[in-house]
């Protein structure tokens, strides 16, 4: 797999869109693990395990190295071709 360089800035604002975006998508389980975390402390360990494996699962689908060596291409496609 090739490695698309970046500029630490292109990178980082590369990643925090991604991480916006995979919230959205994954919104439905961000509101239940925070439904059930919602007055916890220390429990939410152990009492939300489930909710937070499948926020973490969908977050990883569309955050992970390959999503991100996806998003990479894609932007370099689009803002690099002018150049």
């Amino acid at each position: 797999m090739a490695s698309f360089a970046l500029s630490n800035r292109e990178e980082d604002a590369l990643l925090k869109e991604t991480k916006q975006e995979a919230l959205k998508k994954c919104d439905d389980v961000v509101k239940d693990f925070a439904q059930c975390s919602s007055g916890r402390t220390v429990s939410v360990a152990w009492a939300c395990r489930d909710q937070h494996r499948k926020l973490q699962d969908c977050l990883k689908q569309y955050t992970g190295p390959e999503a991100m060596e996806e998003k990479r291409r894609a932007y370099l496609k689009e803002h690099r071709q002018t150049t």
